[in-house]
Parts: C-alpha cells; structure tokens; sequence
C-alpha cells in the first residue's frame, strides 16, 4: 500500500487512540490497514492516549484485538505521564486518587501514599483526578476537602468528552470542572495538550521528524503544536470537518474524515 505525499515529510508518526485509531471497542475503518501500511513505509510508531481507564499493557492487548500490531513499548498513556510528574514529588506524600485501577497503580509505582478509605483521605497533599466509568459524590466530597485544606489537584487531561460507539461520553475534564467549581481553585493537567506525553514517545523513537494525528483540535492539534510539532486531524472521532478547516491556531497539516484516508494514496483529500 502506497502512502500519500504528506508522509514523505516524517519519520516518525504519533497516533491518538481513541477517535483516531478506534472509537469505543471498534477500530476506524481501515485503519489496521493503514498503521501496516505506515509500518511497511518506514515509518516508527507511537501511541497516545488521555483515556486513564486502562494500563499500558491492556492497550497493547486492545491494539491487537482490532486487528493492530503493537508493543509495550509504543503505547505512552496519560497514567504513566501522570507516574512521571508524581515521582518529582516527595516519596510518600498522601495522595487521594479519583481513577480506575491503572491510575492507582501509577500513583503507586511513582511512590505515593494513597489514602482512599482511611481517616486521611480529606487531608490529602495531592488529589489526582482521572475519569472512570464508577465515579461516586463520596469521592468528589474527599477530593473537593481536601483541595479546600491546601491540597493541590493533578488532572490527566481536560478532554471535555471521548466518542463511543452510542455517541460522546463524559471525559476527564468534566470531573475537573467540577471540581474547579467546587473548591475555586485550577488543576494541573499532565495530559495532552501539555507536551510532556509527545515528548516521552519521541525520546522513545529517537531522531527524525514526527507528525501527530490526532481528533481533537485542543487536546491532539494543539498537543503537538505545544511540543513544537505537526499535527492532522481525523474526523472520525469528536472534531468535524466545519471545525476542523476553521482551526488556525495552531492550523492542522492536514485534514482526513479517517487515519486510512489520510495515510492511502487512494484515499487521500
């Protein structure tokens, strides 16, 4: 499969996941294909996702569930960019963590005190918020006083929404905004568009230029403009067409209704 003009311009190739690659338990059309096709084109890989529903080793089994090759090894998740921020901190510090059990376990391993369900939980030094799909009023009162007592909040993105197979649901920055609302105090998001999760794959990958394709203008498009890179937007996932050829700031590369149709010459726009 021959791949279009725009990939001649980069040696690497960052992937979004939800959206992009699949949305919801579905690949996209064609895009199995279409991550072959980059491969047998030279082209190194990464993939990237603020979904902290799931651990690095459950994506590579859902990469090859749809039909996709993958390794540990390319797959860069918000939780472990969450595992990177949290070991800056001081070894121990009490942690209260609003997430799914890939979260707790990157808290974990970064050497934090989790303090859920114990006396300390309201007293927290840091609340860590992360969307999953069990989220309780218990946990946003802990977290909500112990923000209130000077705790400070660590968000793995401010994705609004993330498409499924029924439609959008409800993302990481909902809860965030509820509890911004709550306490009138800002979050500190480790997730795109902060560059630090670009950054991670291309220490990963090495030398070369790198493009990003990604569904969303403010979390992919302007990821990569944060990280000082080039990014396309596939209309298979949140972002439409309309708004997509409005974006100018950052202004995407390129614009494709799919990952396939961007990267097929047969397909190409």
């Amino acid at each position: 499969m021959a791949l279009t003009p725009l990939l001649d311009r980069y040696d690497h190739v960052l992937l979004d996941l939800d959206g992009c690659v699949w949305v919801g338990e579905r690949a996209t059309p064609g895009a199995a294909e279409a991550i072959a096709g980059l491969r047998a084109g030279g082209k190194s890989l990464a993939f990237l996702t603020n979904d902290p529903r799931r651990s690095p080793e459950d994506y590579v089994r859902k990469l090859w569930k749809v039909g996709v090759r993958a390794s540990l090894e390319e797959v860069v998740t918000v939780g472990a960019a969450m595992q990177h921020v949290l070991a800056g901190f001081r070894p121990q510090t009490e942690t209260y963590v609003i997430g799914a059990p890939a979260i707790f376990r990157h808290v974990a391993e970064a050497g934090m005190r989790i303090v859920n369900h114990t006396p300390r939980a309201a007293h927290a030094e840091i609340v860590v918020i992360a969307g999953h799909d069990d989220l309780s009023f218990a946990e946003l009162r802990a977290a909500t006083q112990a923000v209130l007592r000077g705790a400070s909040m660590l968000a793995a993105g401010r994705d609004r929404t993330y498409p499924r197979e029924d439609g959008l649901w409800p993302g990481t920055g909902a809860l965030v905004a509820a509890l911004e609302y709550a306490t009138d105090q800002q979050a500190r998001s480790v997730g795109k568009p902060q560059p630090q999760m670009f950054r991670t794959a291309l220490d990963r990958l090495g030398p070369g230029k790198a493009l990003v394709v990604g569904d969303r203008l403010d979390s992919d498009l302007a990821g990569a403009a944060a990280a000082g890179l080039d990014g396309a937007i596939v209309l298979s996932g949140v972002t439409t067409g309309e708004q997509a050829e409005a974006a100018s700031d950052p202004e995407p590369v390129a614009i494709a209704d799919t990952l396939h149709s961007l990267v097929t010459v047969s397909a190409t726009r």
